[in-house]
């Protein structure tokens, strides 16, 4: 089929989408009624994660059932394998509260029960002392065009405490950011609860993290989790390094950045403003706000994800131009934010078309985010910024960086409302309006550019190898590190080494 995912409105999503998380010939609005009468039966309040470990089925006399995904079920063999492993870690646990978390994710895999992955979901929230962390089970849901079935991912990782003392100062101000946020004060949170910021580097990635992985992450999904219990956001420092390495010399800022001024302050700032404008994502953005009481979590459905996304891009956006971030030492300047709003317009409007083959639409939700805040901007701000055309080709010119800020801050009011009051029309209107279609003059001078330069639009992460050192006695003393396996070893040892279904 064409599609992992479809998105296009009007169209069956899953008829026309090839994901395997529903049985060939369900339709959509069958998923939809299905689930629709599964959340009758739940708590509005502190509603589980409906369908969210699961393949839906049709049985002999045409009924609609779950397949659960857990030990006894759906791929039993790799659940058995997921707790043989995480009990053999528990023994390395570094204090009780970490114990308890792996106890309950085992017990969620074994059981396939939602209750206890949200108690698996707020334990770990709680676990905050360790130096080792970890992520582990069904999380993201842009994979099904319902946007309420997780792929798996899993990653380990090791805190740097140096760079978490500059998420630290974020989340140890969350309520002044919630108190200042140009939303309306019915959709702001009263308390910011738990929440927890750090930067890491990634030790091990898996699943769908590997081997193109998020550089940063905020759980858990469930938003009443959130509001009762915080979220832990993390930042993922070494992967942000190597692509911030792997962008020197590669030739697109001399490409694509309209003239040396504005290369000059991207060359100074841009690695600095990145790593904050995704701690404000993560650590901040998708924490922020509430829904209204009675408001379906899933109320977006197909939109969702994209929405969710941006709402966390422009809150960030919204405050790195803040001076509370000069105040805080996170920002060495007053003027460091314009090489975010420099680069972030140049993605969202030109660049990241590379990435696209050309007559096709834009699919990717967070793809459609960028392009969607752009565009937006671009629409409603003429006089902030405007493509230009210089020597035959098209650049970002930004005319006046502060009134982007009153963009973003307008736009941030308007996507939370869309979501606190889950909005559904008003989503497909933005995302349909400025999120998908693409300009195909553009998009083809944009694709002949960056061919010229010779490089890959998507990068990616081979897992090291690790090899213990004992003593004569059997103790470990160390661990080596070793990389230069080839992604393609890796992959067909990965196969041989931990296949099981």
């Amino acid at each position: 089929m064409p599609k992992r995912v479809n998105h296009a409105d009007g169209e069956d999503l899953l008829l026309t989408s090839s994901c395997n998380y529903y049985a060939e010939g369900i339709t959509q609005a069958e998923a939809e009624a299905f689930y629709a009468k599964v959340k009758k039966g739940v708590d509005p309040k502190r509603p589980p994660m409906i369908g969210m470990n699961s393949r839906l089925e049709r049985s002999s006399d045409g009924t609609l059932y779950e397949n659960v995904w857990y030990s006894k079920g759906l791929y039993g063999k790799a659940i058995e394998r997921i707790c043989e492993m995480l009990g053999k870690a528990r023994q390395y646990a570094e204090n009780d509260k970490q114990k308890s978390v792996i106890d309950k994710l085992v017990e969620f895999y074994q059981t396939g029960n939602l209750a206890a992955f949200d108690e698996y979901a707020i334990l770990w929230v709680n676990e905050t002392e360790s130096e080792v962390d970890f992520t582990n089970g069904f999380t993201e849901v842009y994979g099904d065009p319902l946007g309420l079935k997780a792929s798996w991912e899993g990653y380990v990782n090791i805190i740097d405490y140096g760079a978490t003392q500059r998420a630290k100062a974020l989340s140890d101000n969350a309520g002044w950011f919630e108190e200042n946020s140009p939303v309306d004060e019915r959709f702001k949170k009263k308390e910011c609860k738990g929440v927890s910021a750090k930067v890491i580097s990634a030790a091990m990635l898996g699943g769908d993290l590997y081997p193109s992985s998020a550089i940063g992450i905020n759980l858990p999904n469930s938003d009443w989790i959130r509001a009762e219990y915080g979220s832990k956001s993390v930042t993922i420092a070494n992967l942000t390094r190597a692509y911030n390495l792997a962008a020197k010399g590669s030739g697109m800022h001399e490409e694509f950045v309209i003239d040396e001024e504005t290369r000059a302050i991207i060359d100074r700032y841009g690695d600095v403003c990145d790593d904050l404008h995704t701690d404000l994502h993560e650590c901040l953005g998708h924490g922020s706000g509430k829904l209204l009481p009675g408001v379906d979590a899933d109320a977006l459905r197909s939109y969702g994800s994209t929405i969710e996304e941006a709402r966390a891009d422009l809150f960030g956006l919204y405050y790195i131009a803040d001076h509370k971030l000069v105040e805080l030492g996170l920002t060495p300047s007053e003027e460091a934010y314009k090489s975010q709003y420099y680069t972030y317009l140049m993605n969202g409007l030109l660049t990241q078309m590379v990435r696209i083959e050309e007559g096709h639409q834009i699919e990717e939700a967070h793809m459609r985010n960028r392009a969607l805040i752009s565009r937006w901007t671009l629409e409603h701000y003429p006089e902030a910024v405007r493509i230009a055309l210089v020597d035959g080709k098209h650049y970002v010119k930004i005319h006046d960086y502060s009134l982007l800020r009153k963009a973003f801050g307008e736009l941030l009011a308007e996507v939370q409302r869309i979501k606190s009051e889950g909005d559904y029309e008003k989503a497909r209107q933005l995302v349909e309006g400025y999120g998908i279609k693409i300009d195909t003059k553009l998009h083809h001078e944009i694709r002949e550019r960056y061919q010229r330069l010779d490089l890959a639009p998507y990068k990616g992460f081979i897992n090291p190898t690790y090899e213990l050192v004992r003593d004569d006695d059997g103790n470990i003393t160390d661990v080596i590190v070793r990389y230069g396996e080839e992604y393609d070893k890796q992959m067909l040892r990965y196969s041989h080494d931990y296949s099981t279904l």
